[in-house]
């Protein structure tokens, strides 16, 4: 570091001494700027860098992670300087989005909410247990346009060549930027430095490369500091496929460029100043790094191969009566008794899924019981009938843990059947109710302890 920053070395030593910032991101799916300042209920001020984060207080009377708004899907929890790389990834509605190392979702959850619902989002991680976190953390945002794998890389190239609009690798690494927010990372460091990491990071963005359709974006990101993670991987891309270029990414103020490594050209050393540099005295986040590229030429039209929809059983075609959202563009398929819709028309390989599409819901003897993820993807609006709890009612984490409500007061004794249990107007989960008792349909495995 001394190396790397010179004369800065000492302003850098000192951010150690400062306390970690942390933040949340608002999940651009469920709700706007505007609408979170109004009830916050955590005070903090805005990340000047990225539009829809937040610095929060370590301090708080309920920690983020248990309030309703964590459960309801308005936010994720994640260090300011790793809200960038997604933030700074052209998305535009309707593509095909690839993040590569997703787990556990900081970066996919923000693409996801960048898509609005279009086009499709695939997110891969090669450990199936992280895998399953990932997961989660998608159906929380209620994106109901994701495919999440649990693949190498290899694998997802060898069926997915030239297919995605963009791709986002959040590349594993040695942590050096972390050291500060997780001082173990120090240790491991130890044992797996830069040397370690750098191949793996080389094979990964020629990979992505290949998976990226001409005309396409790529944007490659480490939490680390060392030059052989970060410029010479670029520089590796670039010298090895002529087809990719860096361009330059939206600015801050306190963005560095990238470092002239050795052995290169004066051309190809300006050109790696393109690159991003975060470093924590001169910006109030972690050590971070990032690099966009483009795949030259322009591609064709993307053709649909028309993958037909499932004939739904009655019990499945009565339920979704009540819900209010345009299904007509994607395709429904049963998958023994589980029901899913699929983003579009485009039947995908045969790979390692954990979720194809949007979850709907399980028949289970000509019933239909409609699933978490279902629930997260809707809003009063969107579903027939809705008992909104007060976020600060005791009722609300009574839900959130499992037990059945008496909701009388709120809905009456001659409502009926099938809720979508809200908090302050966002989708908690599903409620059976009948004469003023609700019975709980809140996903077990996602209760509240």
């Amino acid at each position: 570091m001394r190396g790397l920053l010179k004369e800065e070395y000492e302003e850098y030593e000192k951010t150690y001494e400062q306390p970690v910032r942390q933040g949340l991101r608002l999940n651009r799916c469920k709700i706007t700027g505007e609408a979170w300042e109004y009830i916050c209920p955590f005070p903090g001020e805005k990340i000047p860098w990225v539009s829809n984060g937040y610095y929060i207080e370590k301090e708080q009377e309920q920690l983020p992670s248990r309030h309703p708004y964590y459960f309801a899907g308005l936010y994720y929890l994640q260090e300011p300087s790793a809200m960038t790389p997604a933030s700074r990834l052209p998305i535009e509605k309707g593509d095909y989005v690839l993040d590569l190392c997703a787990a556990p979702g900081g970066k996919a959850t923000e693409l996801a909410g960048r898509l609005a619902g279009t086009g499709l989002l695939f997110a891969n991680d090669l450990s199936s247990s992280r895998a399953k976190a990932l997961l989660k953390n998608l159906e929380l945002t209620g994106a109901p346009n994701i495919y999440v794998t649990s693949e190498t890389p290899e694998k997802l190239t060898e069926n997915l060549p030239g297919f995605f609009d963009k791709v986002l690798i959040d590349a594993p690494c040695s942590g050096e930027g972390m050291f500060h927010k997780e001082p173990r990372m120090m240790k491991y460091w130890e044992e797996q430095p830069p040397a370690y990491y750098a191949g793996i990071q080389k094979n990964l963005i020629l990979l992505g490369a290949e998976m990226l359709r001409p005309g396409g974006m790529l944007l490659y990101s480490t939490c680390t500091f060392s030059l052989e993670e970060n410029e010479e991987v670029i520089a590796y891309l670039l010298d090895h496929r002529e087809d990719m270029e860096l361009v330059g990414i939206e600015p801050y103020s306190g963005f560095s460029p990238g470092f002239s490594i050795e052995g290169v050209s004066e051309e190809r050393s300006r050109e790696l100043q393109k690159c991003v540099r975060i470093f924590p005295h001169k910006m109030p986040g972690e050590g971070h790094f990032l690099a966009l590229l483009k795949k030259k030429g322009t591609a064709g039209e993307r053709k649909e191969n028309g993958q037909k929809s499932a004939v739904l059983p009655e019990c499945a075609r009565d339920f979704l009566n009540l819900v209010k959202l345009d299904l007509s563009q994607g395709t429904f398929m049963m998958e023994k008794e589980k029901l899913y819709l699929l983003p579009g028309k485009t039947k995908l390989p045969r790979l390692r899924y954990l979720r194809t599409g949007l979850f709907l819901g399980e028949v289970k003897k000509n019933r239909f019981e409609p699933a978490q993820a279902l629930a997260m993807a809707l809003s009063p609006e969107t579903f027939a009938s809705c008992i909104d709890l007060d976020s600060r009612d005791v009722r609300t984490i009574k839900y959130l843990k499992g037990e059945t409500l008496d909701v009388s007061d709120l809905a009456g004794r001659e409502k009926k059947g099938w809720q979508l249990v809200c908090t302050d107007g966002y989708a908690l989960g599903f409620g059976k109710l009948s004469k003023g008792i609700l019975k709980n349909k809140y996903y077990a495995g996602w209760r509240l302890q």
